[in-house]
């Protein structure tokens, strides 16, 4: 018995152990059934699933069922399109989804309108809406024309704020579904550490795998919750090759655990953030899988048991596109592309033959390669994403309108921010940017790479004089060193860098030759040198010495924005902001990148920067379109600013009726009696913030010529408002004409000699003592019998004789050294003609009576031609740009870019009305007449603070400095003849700043938005 007993025991334990074993497993069973339940009916997380697991089955179910196995093989299926291509291409591709019923198209290459059709005529021709796509990185811009292209990735990783890429991806996404377009192949969230990388680079948006993470989350999600797929590419990371996969097959010889560390993490955070899909890229990874030759698209491992078991991904799996050589040269078509769905791949990209595909998925499923159920969850897959994005309720796109709405202001806007938070300054040597005290500088622009003017050389005039120079890449010896004797004279150059090559391809140099090297680094040692480069920031490491510059200035990429903001950076404009989102160099390393204050001078920007919109700043186009075909002027210029920002500026028409010269806002026009206060009233506050010159004062005191006459005691607070009796004018000339109209010998001649030096127009010139006839004039005109308001030119007239009496200087000399050069209004000069070509300088009246001629130059104004163009009532020309730096100056009471022009509280104290309500004039300066009223010499918002001026010749120059408005502007309406008072009877000016007034009531608690959110 004993013998037994132990076994006996030991068959008794292992009864109990097994019985307890079965119950637990009974128990565990019973457990796992309503916990697989709850799997199954698992609520939609939002925040880590892709967004279309919320999709409405029962539309998925309902198409699903109708679909045949091959056609369930074809939703799988994308095929490339190009709206650019011919009738044949176009009707081959609805043959292919007619016949086969593929589920998804890839546009490239064309134009919004006609890929609209094309994509209007295939959804109605496709039995299940289509899925479409589109590379669009930067936009719809890198596909397709007249779109708007944001910047790079590479410059977007320089960008502190990462709202802003939200808003990118968001407007992105409304652009792409204005074009019915559903996924969009971006972000590329490669984490780029090769500086050689021939296929992604500026694509990327850097090499910090966390900076990399965060803007490629910001700009998924803009997308995404605007219903918009997005991609991450390259799975699992094409950041590091020195192969492009479109010609080849890069070989990744990475350890797993740095794959993990850097590649995979940008992939793994969005994926916890609702990535809707990603894309695999093709790169052989022996790591992963060491099967020869094979592309981790193709690979089992890394796409089934790497992303979607280990990592978990749940979202769309695209490959790469399967016509690229790192795949297309080891496989033919078709063959290639069941190979990636066997590897676990959702959609095939560019799929090139799509009976051979189906015809192939088949034999795999025969041959039990694949199973019908895993081709089936695909297709659902696929389904519901086509209901999240909305394709169960299709409708056609409304190609009215579609280029407006793709080239919106906000989007534009939101570029412009968007750039001007990119470009970074890497060197600022002794703070010399924002560039200061512009009157001691004499300043170059030096285009290299090129020998055309840039944009960025016509935004740096903006701000001053600069004149403008070229080195193109193939200058001989002779061109340099004649261009190096050339810059010998200023004291600052600005260098741009040109036409650089996107990528480092080739010699690796970007074009940068080693003359343009040699030479910029003799420059840099010779002087101040401010360089921006227009490229791919690696290239930054081609210039030897350049971080011995100056300044030096990265901006990612070259258009005509990146050189607009460049140029403001280094005026002060805007400030800079970027920060470098790659090592470049040993001198240039991640993360540099300076800051300046922006505001310094105007930024140049749009009416979105101050909380307007553009589509009501329209209207102004319109009332000046109205005022040239009513021919009340052949052109104009008009300018808005506000809170120290250009929200508008453009340019009208034509120089005459004859249309042969557009009006451009470089041209200069004749300011008539706007002379008075930015001549002789800017001088006197000058003066009178100096405590040189009282408005309280006679003017006899300041002009001793006029002691012993009836003008001796006049009080200069009368005089400049206009109350001092003064005659309102005096025609000289007429005095000097014979009864048959010619003119007087004895006091003009056709050529100029020492008697005659003074030019009056073209081949007319007068004695050169004549001024003093003017004078004693004056002198001896009569006052008013009444006192009261009567406007005069006579004491502005005398006005340079007084400010040269007491600053011993002349009067043009003593403005142009005291405001307009420190201020960079160097279009504000009196007889342009000797500085600017004619083609520059709007004509004014054809004088029939004086001159005899078109007035093409030289002064409309009688009085000032016969003090030889220069005079403190009229005489200057200009600008509208230049005109309103003196007019913020004005706004700012006397200081502009941090320099003082004229003594705090003077110019708010010259500008208030003085003798108000019986006299509504300022210190020279008008005001309202009647505030709010219709037909006022004022907009009718315009408050009773505002102040100004008008011109004979069709000019307003008004500052409101309650609402931080400057307005100009300027119109030649007195051709051909003085005789039109069309402009006036039209209202054209006041009009056009009510439509200033009129936008700030419609913007009143509405937040500047894109205008596609209420379209979409």
């Amino acid at each position: 018995m004993k013998k037994y007993r132990l076994p006996s025991l030991f068959l008794l334990l292992v009864f109990l152990v097994g019985a307890l074993s079965l119950q637990g497993q009974t128990r565990a069973k019973k457990a796992a059934k309503p916990a697989a339940k709850k799997t199954a009916v698992a609520a939609f997380n939002p925040k880590t699933d892709p967004p279309f697991l919320n999709a409405k089955q029962k539309w998925v179910d309902s198409v699903f069922k109708s679909l045949t196995p091959e056609e369930r093989i074809a939703q799988l299926i994308m095929i490339p399109v190009y709206s650019n291509k011919n009738q044949a291409h176009i009707d081959s591709i609805s043959k292919l989804i007619t016949t086969y019923k593929v589920g998804g198209l890839i546009f490239f290459q064309g134009g919004p309108v006609r890929q609209a059709n094309m994509t209007n005529r295939y959804q109605r021709e496709s039995k299940v809406p289509l899925m479409i796509s589109i590379d669009g990185e930067w936009g719809l811009a890198m596909r397709l024309d007249s779109t708007v292209r944001f910047p790079y990735q590479m410059a977007l990783g320089g960008i502190q704020d990462e709202k802003l890429i939200y808003d990118m991806g968001a407007e992105i996404a409304r652009h792409c579904r204005r074009m019915g377009i559903h996924v969009n192949f971006a972000p590329v969230v490669d984490v780029n550490n090769n500086a050689n990388n021939p296929v992604i680079g500026f694509r990327s948006f850097g090499e910090d795998k966390y900076n990399v993470t965060s803007k490629s989350i910001a700009y998924m999600k803009g997308m995404q919750d605007n219903k918009v797929l997005a991609n991450a590419k390259h799975f699992p990371g094409h950041g590091d090759t020195n192969v492009d996969s479109h010609y080849g097959l890069p070989v990744i010889h990475f350890s797993k655990l740095r794959l993990d560390s850097v590649e995979l993490h940008p992939f793994r955070e969005l994926m916890k953030n609702g990535l809707g899909s990603l894309m695999v890229a093709h790169m052989n990874i022996p790591v992963l899988d060491n099967t020869k030759d094979l592309a981790s698209t193709l690979s089992k491992p890394i796409v089934m048991d790497l992303l979607k078991k280990e990592m978990g991904f749940k979202g769309l799996v695209f490959t790469d596109a399967l016509n690229m050589q790192g795949v297309a040269k080891f496989y033919a078509p078709g063959i290639v592309d069941v190979k990636a769905l066997l590897a676990g791949n959702d959609m095939l990209l560019n799929t090139m033959d799509v009976k051979t595909t189906i015809e192939e998925v088949k034999k795999a499923i025969k041959n039990k390669e694949i199973t019908q159920e895993e081709v089936d969850a695909r297709c659902r897959k696929v389904l519901a994403a086509k209901q999240w994005m909305g394709l169960d309720n299709w409708k056609p796109i409304e190609t009215r309108n579609l280029i407006e709405d793709l080239n919106n202001p906000y989007a534009t806007y939101l570029n412009r921010q968007l750039t001007e938070a990119s470009l970074t300054l890497l060197r600022n040597k002794g703070n010399i940017l924002p560039l200061k005290a512009l009157d001691t500088l004499k300043v170059a622009a030096l285009a290299m790479g090129t020998h055309l003017e840039t944009d960025f050389q016509r935004s740096l005039a903006k701000y001053t004089k600069v004149d403008n120079f070229f080195l193109s890449p193939t200058s001989s010896i002779a061109e340099l060193q004649l261009l190096k004797e050339q810059l010998k004279e200023y004291n600052v150059v600005i260098v741009g860098v040109h036409k650089l090559q996107l990528k480092a391809s080739g010699s690796g140099t970007f074009g940068i030759t080693a003359e343009m090297n040699l030479f910029m680094k003799d420059l840099i040692r010779s002087k101040p040198t401010l360089v921006s480069v227009f490229g791919n920031v690696y290239s930054l490491n081609r210039f030897e010495d350049i971080e011995k510059a100056h300044g030096v200035l990265a901006t990612y990429q070259e258009n005509e924005l990146t050189q607009d903001v460049a140029a403001q950076i280094i005026f002060g404009g805007v400030g800079a902001k970027g920060k470098l989102p790659v090592n470049v160099s040993s001198f240039f390393r991640i993360n540099d990148g300076l800051t300046t204050d922006g505001g310094l001078r105007f930024a140049y920007t749009q009416p979105e920067a101050v909380g307007l919109t553009s589509q009501d700043f329209a209207q102004i186009d319109t009332l000046v379109q109205q005022a040239i075909r009513a021919r009340a002027t052949p052109g104009a210029q008009v300018l808005v600013a506000k809170n120290g920002k250009i929200i508008y500026s453009k340019a009208f028409g034509y120089h005459t009726y004859e249309n042969q010269v557009p009006v451009k806002n470089t041209d200069l026009y004749d300011l008539a009696s706007v002379t008075k206060i930015t001549t002789s009233l800017a001088a006197l506050m000058k003066l009178s913030g100096e405590g040189r010159f009282d408005v309280d004062r006679t003017l006899g005191e300041y002009l001793p010529m006029m002691k012993g006459s009836n003008k001796e005691n006049l009080r200069y607070r009368d005089i400049l408002t206009h109350q001092a009796r003064l005659k309102s004018w005096i025609p000289f000339w007429k005095e000097e004409v014979k009864k048959n109209g010619e003119l007087k010998g004895s006091v003009f001649s056709a050529d100029s000699s020492a008697k005659f030096p003074t030019k009056v127009a073209q081949n007319l010139y007068i004695r050169k003592d004549f001024s003093e006839e003017i004078y004693k004039q004056i002198k001896e005109s009569p006052l008013n019998e009444k006192p009261g308001y009567v406007y005069s030119d006579l004491s502005f007239i005398l006005a340079p004789k007084v400010v040269e009496n007491i600053t011993g200087q002349e009067f043009e000399t003593y403005l142009k050294e005291n405001i307009y050069k420190p201020l960079g209004a160097t279009t504000l000069t009196f007889n342009p003609y000797k500085q600017y070509p004619l083609s520059r300088i709007v004509p004014t009246e054809i004088d029939t009576l004086f001159r005899k001629q078109l007035l093409h130059g030289t002064v409309h104004d009688e009085g000032a031609a016969m003090l030889g163009g220069v005079s403190g009532h009229a005489g200057l020309f200009g600008n509208a740009n230049d005109l309103a730096k003196v007019m913020q100056m004005y706004l700012q009471d006397g200081q502009y870019a941090g320099r003082r022009y004229i003594a705090d509280k003077t110019v708010s104290t010259f500008s208030k009305c003085q003798f108000c309500p019986n006299n509504y004039r300022a210190l020279g300066f008008d005001r309202p007449s009647k505030p709010g009223s219709e037909n006022g010499n004022a907009a009718k918002g315009a408050p009773a603070e505002s102040f100004g001026h008008t011109g004979f010749t069709g000019i307003y120059s008004w500052v409101d400095p309650v609402n931080q408005i400057v307005y100009i502007f300027l119109s030649n309406r007195v051709h051909p003849t003085r005789e039109s008072s069309v402009l006036s009877k039209l209202n054209t000016r006041t009009n056009v700043m009510q439509v200033v007034y009129d936008a700030m009531e419609k913007a009143k608690g509405r937040p500047v938005a894109s205008p596609l959110e209420s379209k979409l």
